[in-house]
């Protein structure tokens, strides 16, 4: 089978029956976006995912919000039902998001994304060719030029989509990540194969070429950082980097979580989650 090839079985399809959300698409240039749509009349939150989670990963952020914000939750191109190819440079994957904020016919949603979609947000945001309420960053990869390598291999990652494509299952997805509501583990292990290896060694490959401090002190208000109080990611010194950086940005350090925020500590990080997009909803 060769490397960059991408499955999505049945059951994986089946997974969608029980998600509360519409599936839409957009097209950004050639590509088509799939976009999980929870609905509502509420405030739109797009939602941008890591670069192994698609859209359905983050369904049970999602669920947790609708009486707050109209989740959507985008498959990032190259993961999911989305098309891959093409560039997935920042600024590519930040003409997605316009894309589907403009193709919906979104009213100055607020983006929320996690790890790579942290960095998309941000620079989305300080591109402005769509209008925003507000962004809120967990997480987002902080290694870059001079930074240090980004603190997961490549390899790793490959290993993981590798095991996928052969055929993986929850128990072999929580020898690497033990901490995961069964159900998370479940669904990584029936959807990890739909992330095309291709996207996931180029964004690699920008976690630690592209620098988000490039961008971060140009962030609009109102902008909010949520990261883990364990995070390789984000550390304690990253975290006051970028307090220093942007005074303005609303900081808070989720307890008992690492990297994956809302996996690991999910009533911390919803909490606050909720405390920082108050605010930026009014």
């Amino acid at each position: 089978m060769p490397p960059s090839t991408r499955l999505l079985a049945q059951s994986a399809l089946a997974d969608l029956a029980d998600v509360p959300a519409t599936s839409r698409w957009v097209r950004s240039g050639g590509a088509r976006l799939h976009v999980l749509d929870y609905g509502g009349d509420g405030v739109p939150l797009v939602v941008l995912p890591g670069i192994t989670s698609p859209a359905v990963a983050m369904d049970f952020v999602a669920r947790e919000l609708t009486s707050l914000v109209r989740p959507l939750v985008v498959d990032v191109r190259g993961r999911g039902l989305s098309d891959g190819g093409g560039s997935y440079g920042l600024e590519e994957y930040a003409e997605d998001t316009e894309a589907v904020v403009t193709g919906l016919g979104l009213h100055r949603p607020v983006l929320l994304g996690h790890s790579m979609g942290a960095r998309i947000a941000a620079v989305t945001a300080v591109r402005a060719k769509v209008a925003l309420r507000g962004t809120v960053l967990g997480d987002p990869p902080m290694s870059g030029p001079g930074r240090g390598r980004y603190p997961t291999s490549l390899d790793v990652f490959l290993d993981q989509l590798a095991q996928a494509r052969r055929g993986t299952d929850a128990d072999e997805v929580a020898q690497s990540w033990p901490r995961w509501p069964r159900r998370e583990q479940e669904l990584r292990a029936r959807w990890l194969a739909s992330c095309d290896p291709e996207a996931v060694t180029a964004t690699h490959r920008g976690f630690e070429s592209e620098d988000f401090f490039a961008w971060w002190p140009s962030v609009p208000r109102p902008t909010a950082l949520l990261y883990g109080a364990d995070s390789p990611v984000v550390t304690a010194q990253g975290a006051a980097e970028a307090a220093r950086l942007l005074p303005s940005a609303v900081l808070a350090e989720v307890p008992d979580a690492g990297h994956m925020l809302f996996w690991d500590s999910p009533r911390a990080a919803l909490a606050a989650l909720r405390q920082v997009l108050r605010p930026m909803l009014v």
